[in-house]
């Protein structure tokens, strides 16, 4: 007798359907790709919190743990801290490599930091935005004495650009025909889960140590170009 295949859907309204592995897929790709935010994609960030129990898991097999805040409008992939190397198990390439960052780098995510919990305390609008000339007054107290103001320049446009790649800052684009930088940057709330409440609480501490580490490197290429002379 022949058989004919059988549709375990037709009639089956025990089971949930799966969604469709497009929909999964595309989660994964933009999760890889950085960081996910309500704001930039409400359609995706829905579907997001439909499916995150299936992208937790599609995560995990590579080692990955999905960090999502609904109340802030973020999600992004982390990975799992390296297992002990006494435990015997074998070490597995970080798919998301960790990046060592520069004492202005962290210095600026440490100020921006500060600043976005300030502004949070205050109960105002849920965007912090600052100028270029905001964020290098927050520098200027931490450089060395003497730093003249084209240097300070520099260091805060090359230290923006770092920070802005990290996901940590978006430059806001300028007004329609003005054809000019608006000078203007967002500072985007994952910073939050990226610096936690104990990190914080340790913030002067930890400015004091950029302030030292500073004035050390200043003190370096200032003998450095005395002995060329």
């Amino acid at each position: 007798m022949d058989e004919t295949p059988h549709d375990d859907s037709a009639g089956n309204t025990g089971s949930k359907a799966l969604p469709p592995v497009p929909e999964l897929s595309l989660l994964l790709v933009h999760l890889l790709k950085g960081v996910v935010y309500r704001e930039d994609d409400e359609r995706l960030w829905g579907s997001l919190l439909r499916l995150q129990a299936r992208v937790r898991e599609q995560a995990a097999i590579l080692l990955l743990d999905l960090l999502l805040d609904e109340a802030e409008g973020y999600a992004f992939l982390k990975s799992r801290p390296d297992p002990d190397e006494d435990d015997g198990a074998p070490r597995i390439p970080r798919l998301i490599a960790r990046r060592p960052l520069s004492y202005a780098v962290s210095l600026m995510l440490a100020l921006l930091r500060k600043r976005l919990a300030e502004f949070d305390a205050s109960g105002g609008d849920t965007r912090l935005v600052l100028g270029r000339d905001e964020i290098a007054e927050l520098m200027r107290v931490f450089l060395p004495d003497g730093t003249n103001e084209a240097r300070l320049v520099d260091q805060v446009d090359a230290t923006i650009s770092k920070v802005a790649d990290l996901g940590f800052l978006r430059r806001l684009k300028p007004p329609a025909g003005s054809g000019q930088d608006s000078g203007h940057y967002e500072v985007r709330r994952i910073l939050k889960a990226y610096v936690d409440a104990q990190w914080l609480a340790d913030l002067d501490t930890r400015l004091e140590v950029y302030r030292t580490a500073l004035a050390v490197a200043d003190a370096a290429l200032k003998a450095k170009a005395k002995g060329e002379d």
